[in-house]
C-alpha cells in the first residue's frame, strides 16, 4: 500500500501499534486453527468477536493519535481539507 503521506510516530506510539497488531495477527492464527482442529462454531465465533474488538480498539487509539497530530497540525497550517479527510475516515468507519 502506497500513499504520498507519512506521519512519523514516536517510539512509544509506535511500539503500542505493533504490539496491538502482533496480537491481532496471533488471534487471527488462533482462529485459523481452531477451523483447521473442527473446533465448535461457538468458539471459534467469540474468538472473532474478540479480533475485531481489538481492531476496534486498534482504530480508536489510531484516530485519537491522527486527530491530535496530522489533523491539529494541519488545522494550524491552513490546511482545511484535513477536516474532510477526516470525515471521510471516520464515516468509512462506522460503515
Amino acid at each position: 500500500m502506497e500513499c504520498c503521506k507519512k506521519k512519523h510516530r514516536s517510539e512509544e506510539e509506535y511500539k503500542d501499534l505493533i504490539n496491538r497488531l502482533k496480537r491481532i495477527e496471533g488471534q487471527v492464527r488462533g482462529i485459523e486453527k481452531m477451523v483447521e482442529e473442527d473446533a465448535y462454531c461457538v468458539d471459534i465465533l467469540t474468538q472473532v468477536t474478540a479480533v475485531r474488538s481489538a481492531l476496534a480498539s486498534f482504530d480508536k487509539v489510531l484516530l485519537s493519535s491522527h486527530i491530535r497530530t496530522c489533523v491539529k497540525d494541519g488545522l494550524a497550517s491552513g490546511d482545511d481539507s484535513v477536516i474532510e479527510e477526516l470525515t471521510d475516515v471516520v464515516g468509512k468507519m462506522m460503515r
